[in-house]
């Protein structure tokens, strides 16, 4: 995924999942809530298994680590839902995730982005766009075009 613009970056909220980094564009963020009451719906995947009532709109609320195999543990005070608008079937939606904690909102330069190696990954290669380095940290770019499709 290295570009041949090496000052090419973009802006990116990080967040933690079971100890990992994660980071999605920032553009596509439209808020960060504390964990509000989250209705169960009987019978759906556990991926998108609840709804969230933020402000008299109804929105799903997905937690990425089903996608990507993770205990589930129970929200804690640093808990979040970062509420995201993503393009599907070329319609835009707001979703809620749900997040361990969030960290900030950082640039990432686009040479620092690998692929996803295909030996030694606990995840779905598929979920995954990129593995970014800042310092000395990993920072795991997932693929949500490929998550809400599966």
């Amino acid at each position: 995924m290295t570009t041949a613009n090496d000052n090419a970056s973009f802006e990116a909220l990080t967040f933690g999942l079971q100890g990992e980094i994660f980071a999605l564009d920032a553009n596509c963020v439209r808020e960060i809530l504390d964990v509000i009451q989250i209705t169960q719906v009987p019978g759906a995947d556990q991926f998108v298994g609840g709804l969230i009532n933020v402000r008299g709109r109804v929105m799903p609320l997905a937690d990425l680590r089903v996608k990507f195999g993770m205990d589930r543990p129970p929200n804690g005070d640093d808990s979040r839902i970062i509420v995201i608008e993503i393009d599907l079937n070329d319609t835009p939606h707001l979703v809620g995730l749900l997040a361990d904690k969030v960290f900030e909102v950082t640039e990432i330069r686009d040479s620092s982005i690998e692929e996803t190696p295909d030996l030694g990954m606990k995840w779905h290669p598929e979920f995954i766009k990129g593995i970014g380095k800042r310092g000395k940290d990993f920072i795991i770019i997932p693929n949500f075009d490929r998550i809400f499709a599966a």
